[in-house]
């Protein structure tokens, strides 16, 4: 069986495509085999991305690719362990799209009402056109060092009835000049900042494994 999960954003500079990389990374270290399918044709991220990893020889090899279309897409994830779809950077009928063939849908929102907001919103929509609240989860990006500013960020997604993810992804240049080589934000030179960025794909495969199990039950 393949798991599929949809990266999906309100608006971007959130997180998306740094989650998507990262989940790439994680799930390919562990054994198994994983796909970015880049639904953003214009901006492209994660295809560039890719292209600058290549270039500078970064392992192990991950496999991303462009599609014009959720469903072209589609027709390539049984041959892979994980799919990963990385959504424009907006919301649009794609999003819906991804959110119904994804078995986790992942947000990521910083720890502001300009994020968070919109990210319930977004999630909200979903919901109303079906998609199941228990698919929808949050990631946390662009936290700062306050434990009182995290807590209430993640307190204002839970009561708006949504899961958020274990862990979180900090602001630091580091992360950006990692992804300037093609390295994912669990690959720079900085132990703690993997750890806190692994923990966050840990809480992903995770819930991943739980809804899986929810169904097969």
């Amino acid at each position: 069986m393949t798991y599929i999960i949809g990266m999906v954003s309100q608006k971007g500079g959130v997180g998306k495509s740094t989650l998507a990389r990262m989940m790439v990374r994680e799930f390919v270290s562990g054994g198994m085999t994983a796909k970015i399918a880049d639904l953003d044709t214009q901006q492209q991220t994660c295809t560039n991305w890719a292209g600058r990893r290549a270039e500078n020889g970064v392992t192990p090899e991950l496999q991303v690719q462009s599609f014009a279309s959720v469903k072209m897409a589609l027709e390539d994830a049984t041959r892979f362990d994980a799919l990963i779809l990385d959504g424009k950077p907006n919301a649009s009928d794609q999003t819906l799209e991804i959110a119904q063939a994804a078995d986790l849908v992942v947000i990521p929102s910083g720890q502001t009402v300009d994020d968070l907001h919109p990210g319930v919103v977004l999630a909200h929509s979903l919901r109303k056109k079906g998609i199941a609240p228990e698919k929808i989860s949050f990631a946390m990006f662009k936290t700062t060092g306050s434990d009182r500013e995290n807590q209430a960020a993640r307190q204002y997604l839970v009561d708006a009835g949504y899961t958020v993810l274990d862990g979180d992804v900090p602001v630091s240049t580091a992360y950006g000049s990692a992804s300037d080589i093609g390295k994912a934000i669990t690959e720079t030179s900085f132990r703690t900042l993997n750890s806190r960025a692994a923990a966050l794909a840990q809480s992903v495969i995770d819930k991943m494994a739980e809804l899986q199990e929810r169904q097969s039950a």
